[in-house]
């Protein structure tokens, strides 16, 4: 499927969504933070078990595209309450896994959106930048969230001062993303670990993810409930049974993610 500002196949489980926009570094406009959200609802309905969001040419994404006003000044606000909310939440909410591919660099908004993924794989000449006070603003699109739960109070606030280009692999050093390849392997990296996980018990990675996001919020006592809703709904399932079975019988499972 290729829209105005994605492309988006499935293949073996796995569901890749390319941003588009090459000419631009894959600089988000209103359009692209649309067909972002509505592919990404629409995944799980369409057969995907896994889903990878990379970016077209020599970047991930540049960012907010500044030049996509609608003929009127930006109002910020807005687009990030009504354009960036709803594409962040149907990441981060996702019941599959969202892996972030990052073949190039990703600023601004580029870099959060990265960042709202379950799982960031990077190319080795990638890199990672909180460009916002460059032009005078904070970083949106959920980075003073995601950042310094990844990475601590202090390095967060000095990548977002200072706007400095943060590597692969120093972003993989700091725990702020899982992967730094050398480029000439990433791309077969990132398809076989998103081949493993499609092959995976999809089920139990929804609920693993849900109690991941939950226990920023949560002391211990209330973890432990959540952990306990959950590993039960898990207990229920067909790939428990198989995964068991699989256990007993020296085999490798084959999960179906029901």
């Amino acid at each position: 499927m290729t829209t105005q500002t994605i492309t988006y196949a499935l293949a073996g489980g796995v569901g890749v969504l390319t941003l588009n926009r090459p000419e631009v570094m894959n600089a988000l406009n209103t359009a692209m933070r649309a067909e972002i959200t509505a592919a990404v609802l629409a995944a799980p309905d369409q057969g995907a078990r896994v889903l990878v969001l990379t970016g077209a040419g020599r970047g991930f994404c540049s960012g907010q595209d500044l030049a996509d006003t609608g003929g009127g000044p930006l109002d910020l606000e807005r687009v990030l309450r009504e354009e960036y909310e709803p594409m962040l939440h149907a990441i981060v909410d996702c019941p599959l896994p969202v892996i972030a591919a990052v073949n190039g660099v990703a600023a601004g908004a580029g870099a959060n959106l990265a960042l709202a993924c379950d799982v960031v794989i990077a190319a080795e000449s990638a890199s990672f930048v909180q460009a916002f006070s460059r032009i005078g603003l904070i970083p949106d699109a959920g980075g003073t969230w995601f950042l310094p739960r990844q990475v601590g109070l202090a390095r967060a606030m000095g990548a977002m001062l200072f706007a400095d280009r943060i590597p692969a692999r120093q972003a993989a050093d700091w725990g702020m993303i899982w992967e730094a390849l050398a480029d000439d392997a990433f791309a077969a990296h990132w398809q076989a670990r998103a081949a493993a996980l499609a092959a995976g018990p999809t089920a139990a990675y929804g609920h693993l993810k849900a109690a991941l996001r939950a226990s920023p919020a949560n002391g211990l006592h209330d973890q432990l409930a959540v952990e306990a809703l959950l590993q039960a709904a898990c207990g229920r399932t067909e790939d428990f049974r198989e995964g068991v079975a699989a256990f007993v019988e020296k085999r490798p499972a084959r999960f179906t993610g029901r």
